[in-house]
């Protein structure tokens, strides 16, 4: 008896509301009439997102369903967060819904995307201020970071984004880098060894200016130029100009099953110095790489390759590196090859139940005219969202020690 007083109360407010937005909870025997996007840029959602969208149309109200397509509209669009407002429909037992996109507020925000210990190569650290002005927004960062290149380079990073240009599928940036470089003792002793590889550096910096067009919702073309000046030690104290032109290009797909998720981001990149930009170093650098997620429950999966292939004469930033945080896990860098190299090839698979996570590796990196050695590292650890904890152990005969890596990282 309560229950049907209870329904009769609802069945006689909700008139009195008119076209207001009704709650998102509503029961889910009302049935979809219409379906809205409200939001800048539409053109960039998909046709097979699109398609969903209208889909919705026609059948009965599923709060799961709309998060779902909310969180694909997000990506698609690049917005701060999409909200889906159920509003009465011009009929009884009609709803309609209004996706609704916002961008992020104007607030100052403080944030650490980057936060790593390696107990091999010690810590990594990026700390980085944005402020959202409408479409632009401005950042800056310092940060200390000996993971990623043969170099440990510390100093600031300053940057600007136009966040939409003419039709809203074009963006403009800039970007500044000014670095200070230690080295490690075994880069600087393989260094002595191989005088045709170009020598280390003081300080590194950097302009950047980039356009970025976005063809599709699934396809983002980012081109521009890279203006580096380095200030070398030998033989001699000067500054060379690496001056490159870059492009790269990204697909990014999302797509759910009845009961699964699956993502797949599949990337090519091109930095490529020519004597028409003045520049010390004369070189291509070719990247490729591609990562396979899949998620049904608790279970969760993935794959990644890398490639990248190196011609020319390049300064040591644009030589390979595997053997960190996120290359074969469980070796150390400076092991492997203190000075990179001009190709590299890398793979992981990795499996995880709720927050464990087990995974392994394969990779090397080689010079032109050099055998590949290929080597495996296997490994275990936890995550939850973006912190990650992991023990990591080398495959190869003799002694093994593990490698133990902690933090935030993007």
């Amino acid at each position: 008896m309560k229950q049907v007083v209870a329904m009769a109360l609802v069945l006689w407010v909700l008139p009195a509301f008119g076209n207001q937005d009704v709650e998102i909870n509503v029961n889910s025997r009302y049935t979809v009439e219409d379906v809205q996007v409200q939001a800048k840029n539409k053109s960039r959602l998909s046709p097979a997102l699109l398609a969903d969208i209208q889909a919705l149309a026609g059948e009965k109200l599923d709060h799961k369903l709309l998060d779902e397509i909310g969180k694909r509209i997000r990506s698609a669009l690049r917005v701060h967060t999409v909200v889906a407002r159920v509003a009465r429909g011009s009929s009884p037992e009609y709803v309609r819904v209004i996706f609704e996109a916002r961008q992020r507020p104007n607030n100052f925000d403080l944030s650490a995307p980057r936060f790593l210990y390696h107990s091999k190569q010690g810590w990594s650290g990026v700390l980085e201020v944005t402020q959202p002005v409408n479409d632009n927004e401005f950042s800056f960062a310092i940060l200390s970071d000996g993971d990623e290149l043969l170099e440990r380079f510390a100093g600031l990073k300053a940057g600007y984004r136009r966040m939409s240009l003419g039709t809203g599928n074009v963006r403009l940036g800039f970007q500044f880098e000014s670095y200070h470089q230690q080295w490690n003792r075994a880069t600087l002793t393989a260094l002595q060894q191989n005088p045709d590889v170009p020598g280390i550096y003081r300080t590194r910096q950097n302009f950047e200016p980039s356009m970025t067009v976005i063809p599709t919702g699934s396809i983002t073309w980012t081109f521009g130029a890279s203006f580096q000046r380095l200030q070398t030690q030998f033989p001699a104290a000067r500054t060379e100009a690496a001056n490159a032109v870059v492009n790269s290009l990204r697909y990014h797909r999302s797509w759910e099953g009845s009961e699964n998720q699956h993502d797949l981001d599949a990337g090519y990149s091109l930095r490529a110095a020519t004597t028409l930009l003045d520049t010390d170093f004369i070189y291509a650098r070719h990247t490729w790489d591609a990562v396979y997620s899949f998620a049904r429950g608790r279970n969760h999966a993935l794959a990644r390759f890398n490639a990248g292939f190196l011609s020319g004469r390049a300064p040591l930033y644009e030589r390979f590196v595997v053997g960190n945080t996120s290359t074969l896990r469980g070796w150390n860098k400076f092991d492997l090859d203190p000075l990179g190299g001009t190709r590299m090839a890398h793979g992981t698979v990795e499996y995880g139940y709720r927050i464990f996570r087990v995974f392994y590796d394969t990779g090397c990196v080689w010079d032109r005219g050099e055998e590949q050695d290929v080597r495996h590292s296997l490994g275990l650890g936890f995550r939850k969202g973006r912190f990650m904890l992991a023990l990591a152990f080398p495959v190869k005969e003799g002694r093994a020690e593990p490698i133990f890596m902690a933090g935030m990282n993007y």
